[in-house]
């Protein structure tokens, strides 16, 4: 049989009242935490993914692609410096907690101090998140997590656009307002300035995005 995960599907084994067998895919459903995902993720036999949660839900999609790993790289390697200043640190993927039930691994993230080998960073101590949107998490990418950090009080969440086939990069800085959602604070194409001086000083054409 085949469970459908968010945006994705994704092969199961049966219920556990056709095998016997505890399948967490089927009885877990709606109720997944990280208590559980610490105990149960990664489900054994599955392909390399994403583990995300929202509200007990568990959200699976495949990893990014080579476009949007260049990018959060690149990405993470020009925070890196300015995280530091602040005390803190940039990361790639990390398991952002949200809630009681529901966490995220964004692309890229500044946190306000050092992960020290953490596995659940809470996110009070995360400044920015970082997505690259990709095909198959577009809705996820440019609505659900953007909701869902704006929630838990996260102050900065950067969206990330690149495309190869078009020479396409975008990049949008969204910044918490004062009604608990996100206003755009900059914003750029390739073959702009993206510039903010908040949460720290950035400027670079989104076109540097672009593995030459």
């Amino acid at each position: 049989m085949s469970t459908v995960v968010a945006e994705g599907v994704i092969p199961v084994a049966a219920p556990a009242h056709d095998t016997g067998a505890f399948d967490p895919l089927v009885e877990l459903h709606g109720v997944w935490t990280p208590e559980l995902a610490d105990r149960y993720l990664p489900i054994p036999g599955m392909p390399p993914v994403k583990y995300e949660c929202q509200d007990g839900h568990l959200i699976v999609s495949p990893y990014e692609g080579s476009a949007n790993i260049f990018a959060a790289d690149e990405l993470r390697d020009w925070l890196k410096p300015h995280a530091k200043s602040l005390g803190g640190g940039a990361y790639t993927t990390l398991n952002i907690r949200l809630g009681p039930d529901s966490w995220i691994q964004p692309d890229f993230a500044v946190l306000r101090e050092p992960a020290r080998g953490r596995v659940w960073i809470p996110a009070t101590q995360a400044l920015l998140v970082g997505e690259c949107v990709s095909p198959s998490s577009r809705v996820s990418d440019r609505i659900d997590k953007p909701a869902m950090c704006a929630e838990a009080g996260i102050e900065y969440f950067m969206r990330v656009e690149v495309s190869y086939a078009k020479k396409h990069a975008e990049v949008v800085l969204l910044r918490l307002g004062d009604e608990g959602v996100y206003e755009v604070h900059a914003k750029a194409l390739a073959g702009d300035t993206f510039e903010t001086r908040e949460p720290f000083p950035l400027r670079f054409d989104p076109a540097e995005l672009l593995e030459d």
